[in-house]
């Protein structure tokens, strides 16, 4: 067969790759790049908060990007064009193809198949005369067809083959063409070919290669700079204890605020009279720490904007007021990389045996500083002054001689006549407006159970045994709080050492679960509780039911969870019939009696190694969940101060508080819309004992939501066979090391360490 490699000379083929290209690049550019008009949904904003400062904020976020519509404008300008010459490509390549489709020489000819030679250049040349360009009645594309027509007819074999095979080059002859057209190998085009060629592959390619490579080598992943990272590394690790306002000093130390490394940043001529004008208002600014870069100007300027925006001091909307929501809107994301350093020199001094090893007081004033820059106020002030139009002239309201409200969430319990005769000074609209958003607040349920992993008995804890805290969280509004007495009924209950609720349907609710805050601060002296026994051993099945009914039972769980499935209740009658038969089985009964109790016993190990599989496989697939993308949608934060819109982070983490030792990276949940749960594992301590660790979570946007429980360990010795866990293939001078390590690197607490008056 022939073969015939030419440049496409109507230019077709090149139309498909250039239609196939720009189908490619123009449907996914649609749908992801096509401005979107958000649409007012009238419910969504009577949900906002309407005081001043949250409209103000979101004027401000309307107007903060006037080049939006004009950039919106463009990108519709430029998609319209692509498609518009996609449709224009696509019509010229449907005309081609139909008239390919129809070429019939002898039909353009107007001659029969089979006509002589002499017949076909008499068509030729009659039609000719008629078509050709320079007549009065010439057309150049008929006069190009019919040119086309009378070639493949003139050449006998040529002629033979149309009339045979229906091509003129006959059955087995192939062209492959390029899809390029043929003016790109022209001589006289050639200069341009390769000055294109150049630019794209040797200035255009090295340049978006070189600025990605640049960006790579100058920001983290999170988009932080690597300067300011080492400098994190540096002032952290000098600082094992570092407090709250030293924080916040390296904080505004971040090159993120200097204009040699950030061109976003603004210096102003003005700043060399209103700085020193706002340090004149503001107190313990540190100005004389010689420390670089401390004390860089704009260090110190970010510091006292910083102090400024925590007061709640107005700056000039036209300077400073600038510099502020530009400053205020990056420190979120500082903070969680100071979050994030500071738990890799932790690890870093467990792994080389540091002596002076960084605390949790570092990483927790680190997270401390997050909701005070969200919320726009120092830690020392009341949690109440997040709710709108609430100031410290109000506060006075919420401490009385009868009650003494300190908290938001001692404020949401109480009746309704309560809460709005504190703020009887609001109008009904501005009250309306704060219980609003008092009720979007968060409230979170905050569990916490314990388990091996990898191990055959998963309830116990041994000794060097890797542990894991499976920590759910369950996220309500603070909306379900609004007048519930019942919580109320159980405080006094506890508060009064009343041991039993009193009984009948009207004292029923009476059974709620104390919200998580109010199990920490209890009053009245506080008694050492006795020494509880040692519990029994129990098998892995009574351990899985037992847990499966406390979560049935808790509150917490929704109507259709409590709900067993048929195949749990099944395996719970038969395991109990099959208990009761062999208690009243005689020992003399006969083989076969002793055979089928073997079989029906042997049943109940299947079906109780089947929910243990169940169990396995259920945690394998939260764990799994868990390694999948993060979302970074929760819920909005009610944060008038801060620039943009915020949403509802969280920490959770394990301490040991007596040697102020961190025992898991702290997790950063992102996506806490109803319920969340995290697995944190940590090694537990090489010798058998009772130990308390403290599991916290921590809130990035509100000051006053933060939880901590108390998690006790009963370590176990290990038995002599399974000391060394088949989990871990170690040599045993490797495992000897580990241990030596593991002693050297922490001590947890025990109840022998314990305050007498402490639970």
């Amino acid at each position: 067969m022939g073969q015939k490699f030419q440049y496409d000379e109507s230019g077709a083929t090149f139309f498909y790759f250039l239609l196939s290209f720009l189908a490619l690049i123009l449907i996914p550019v649609t749908l992801f790049y096509w401005p979107k008009k958000k649409k007012i949904d009238l419910e969504e904003e009577k949900k906002k908060c309407q005081c001043p400062p949250c409209i103000t904020k979101r004027e401000h976020l309307k107007t903060s990007e006037p080049w939006r519509k004009t950039k919106n404008f463009f990108i519709k300008l430029g998609i319209v064009l692509g498609w518009i010459t996609l449709l224009f490509i696509a019509y010229k390549l449907s005309q081609f193809d139909y008239e390919m489709a129809n070429f019939d020489p002898y039909e353009i000819l107007g001659i029969s198949p089979g006509a002589r030679q002499a017949d076909i250049k008499k068509a030729y040349r009659k039609l000719s005369l008629i078509l050709h360009p320079d007549k009065d009645t010439g057309n150049e594309k008929e006069f190009m067809k019919l040119t086309k027509a009378y070639q493949a007819l003139t050449d006998e074999e040529a002629r033979r083959n149309w009339e045979k095979y229906g091509n003129p080059d006959g059955p087995g002859a192939m062209s492959f063409g390029i899809a390029l057209p043929s003016w790109i190998v022209e001589k006289e085009n050639s200069i341009w070919v390769l000055g294109l060629y150049a630019l794209v592959f040797m200035v255009a390619l090295p340049i978006v290669v070189g600025s990605w490579w640049y960006r790579s080598m100058k920001f983290t992943g999170d988009q932080v700079l690597m300067n300011t990272t080492h400098m994190y590394y540096f002032f952290f690790h000098n600082t094992p204890q570092m407090a709250l306002k030293r924080v916040l000093m390296i904080l505004a130390a971040s090159y993120e605020f200097d204009k040699r490394h950030n061109s976003e940043i603004e210096e102003r001529q003005s700043d060399n009279d209103e700085v020193p004008m706002l340090f004149r208002k503001l107190q313990n600014l540190n100005q004389k720490n010689k420390q670089k870069p401390l004390c860089y100007p704009y260090s110190i300027k970010a510091r006292a904007i910083i102090h400024a925006h925590l007061s709640r001091i107005p700056l000039n909307p036209e300077t400073l007021e600038k510099d502020r929501r530009y400053i205020i809107g990056k420190c979120p994301y500082l903070i969680q990389e100071q979050v994030n350093c500071v738990n890799q020199l932790i690890l870093l001094g467990y792994a080389r045996r540091v002596e002076r090893l960084i605390t949790t007081e570092a990483i927790e004033n680190c997270m401390k500083l997050c909701p005070m820059i969200v919320q726009g106020m120092w830690e020392f002030k009341s949690p109440l002054l997040q709710l709108p139009y609430i100031t410290d002239d109000n506060l006075k309201y919420f401490m009385s001689k009868k009650r003494q409200i300190k908290t938001l969430q001692q404020y949401a319990q109480l009746k309704g006549e309560e809460r709005r005769s504190i703020l009887r000074n609001l109008s009904d609209d501005e009250y309306e407006n704060v219980m609003k958003v008092l009720g979007a607040m968060p409230y979170i349920d905050f569990q916490i159970t314990v388990e091996v992993m990898d191990d055959e008995n998963p309830t116990d804890v041994t000794t060097g045994a890797l542990v894991t805290v499976i920590v759910t969280l369950v996220r309500e509004d603070m909306s379900t709080l609004f007048g519930d007495e019942t919580i109320k009924e159980v405080v006094d209950i506890e508060e009064n050492g009343v041991d039993e609720p009193k009984e009948g349907p009207e004292h029923e609710p009476a059974r709620v679960k104390k919200p998580a805050w109010m199990k920490q601060k209890r009053g009245g002296k506080k008694t050492k509780k006795p020494n509880r026994p040692t519990p029994k051993p129990v098998t892995a099945t009574a351990t899985a039911n037992a847990v499966k009914q406390k979560v049935e039972d808790s509150p917490n769980v929704s109507t259709e969870r409590k709900q067993k499935p048929k195949e749990e209740r099944k395996a719970r009658v038969e395991e109990e019939e099959s208990d009761l038969s062999a208690d009243e089985s005689d020992a003399d009964t006969n083989e076969r009696d002793n055979k089928s109790s073997e079989d029906e016993s042997g049943g109940q190990n299947i079906d109780a190694e089947d929910d243990q599989e169940w169990e396995r496989f259920r945690k394998l697939h939260e764990r799994e969940k868990s390694l999948e993308g993060k979302s970074k949608v929760s819920h909005p934060v009610h944060c008038p101060y801060f620039p943009h819109e915020k949403q509802e982070y969280w920490w959770v983490y394990i301490v040991d508080r007596k040697s102020k030792t961190l025992l898991t990276a702290p997790y950063y949940v992102t996506s806490l819309v109803d319920r969340e749960s995290v697995h944190l594992k940590f090694t537990a301590p090489s010798w058998s004992g009772l130990f308390t660790v403290t599991v916290c979570l921590r809130s990035d946007s509100y000051i006053g939501f933060n939880q901590q429980k108390d998690l006790k360990l009963d370590v176990k010795q290990a038995p002599a066979e399974t000391t060394e866990h088949p989990q871990w293939d170690f040599e045993d001078d490797e495992q000897e090391n580990l241990l030596e390590k593991a002693d050297q690197e922490s001590e947890y607490t025990t109840d022998e360490d314990l305050p007498e008056d402490e639970d």
